[in-house]
């Protein structure tokens, strides 16, 4: 029997923090062997707001490496650039031409930019759950790994899959297959360590609210000696204490201790004996993946031909699948 299998992708915008690491490339790297995974940087969503040309390559080339210094296996994955493959841009647009605008209009991230950016927001905001469709069923996705923050937009995904199949295909051969969400384990949402009740996020203006993972050890050790903490003394695992209840999950992780060893032993602990603990344990976690990074980026040409090779086999997937979009549309297909 073959493989189900997966899409997924993150943004350029910067490098990856323990957040994405923790929340998404870590379970990605836990169960690559038991699916065919396409693995993208979507860089064509990274300019649905405003965005540095200047960095824009260059990101896109750290996000890369940093996949592979994670632990994505080329013999379980392929990797690739959502731009270098053109059919994820031309799907989009036969997309928004079934899908009704008020399905758009109904988003909550794009309520939320909205009124971030105010009257400089951009068709592409409104638009980029399309794109992110598009991307989703090129590839006929069993699966997608998805965190609260995505649920609605693979929702839609599958609310457009469907209606293209009711309007375009026959119940015994759909033109799309209709994904399943892939649930992150529990325990994979980091928070900012800035503000314990919001999430991690590359678009805060504080990098002291985050840990990159290419961030050095004295780079570390200054956020966590600055993150919030609260004045209560004892730590311990608690909801109503967000900061505490962040770090100690942090540094179960990083340890690789449980929960409830870290609650022991951490239970009559200040912040001052605490986040040197941190400090040492995130080096540690963080180390083999930023000396496998720095290999990968030496090795001149290397990436080139992880992602030339990635372009050709998801081209393969994705242009065949729109290939039966085209001629279900009824076009005049180009022999």
């Amino acid at each position: 029997m073959s493989k189900k299998r997966i899409l997924s992708g993150v943004q350029p915008t910067g490098n990856l923090h323990i957040g994405n690491y923790l929340g998404a490339i870590r379970n990605w790297v836990e169960m690559q062997p038991q699916y065919d995974n396409f693995f993208c940087v979507v860089d064509l969503h990274a300019i649905t707001v405003p965005h540095d040309p200047k960095v824009l390559a260059q990101d896109t080339y750290n996000i890369a490496a940093l996949y592979l210094a994670c632990g994505i296996d080329l013999d379980y994955s392929t990797i690739f650039v959502q731009s270098h493959v053109t059919a994820h841009s031309e799907l989009a647009w036969l997309l928004n031409c079934i899908t009704p605008l008020n399905w758009l209009e109904r988003m909550i991230q794009f309520k939320e930019k909205a009124v971030k950016q105010g009257e400089n927001v951009s068709v592409g905001l409104l638009d980029y759950p399309i794109l992110m469709a598009a991307d989703i069923l090129l590839y006929d996705a069993d699966e997608v790994p998805v965190g609260e923050d995505q649920k609605q937009h693979l929702e839609l995904t599958r609310d457009i899959a469907i209606r293209f199949n009711d309007r375009f295909a026959s119940e015994e051969s759909p033109v799309f297959k209709v994904p399943e969400p892939l649930i992150r384990k529990e325990g994979a949402r980091v928070m900012s360590l800035a503000d314990g009740t919001k999430k991690m996020s590359k678009s805060d203006p504080s990098d002291l609210s985050r840990i990159s993972l290419l961030d050095s050890p004295d780079l570390i050790k200054k956020k966590i000696k600055k993150c919030k903490t609260d004045p209560i003394m004892g730590l311990a695992f608690d909801p109503q204490r967000p900061e505490c209840n962040n770090l100690l999950g942090l540094y179960a992780i990083f340890s690789g201790k449980s929960r409830d060893e870290v609650a022991v032993e951490c239970a009559d602990m200040g912040w001052g004996k605490f986040k040197p603990l941190l400090t040492e344990a995130t080096i540690e976690a963080l180390t083999p993946i930023q000396d496998k990074y720095g290999q990968i980026v030496a090795e001149k040409g290397y990436l080139d031909s992880v992602l030339k090779a990635g372009k050709e086999k998801a081209d393969l997937v994705a242009n065949a699948t729109l290939k039966r979009v085209k001629e279900s549309l009824g076009f005049l297909i180009n022999k």
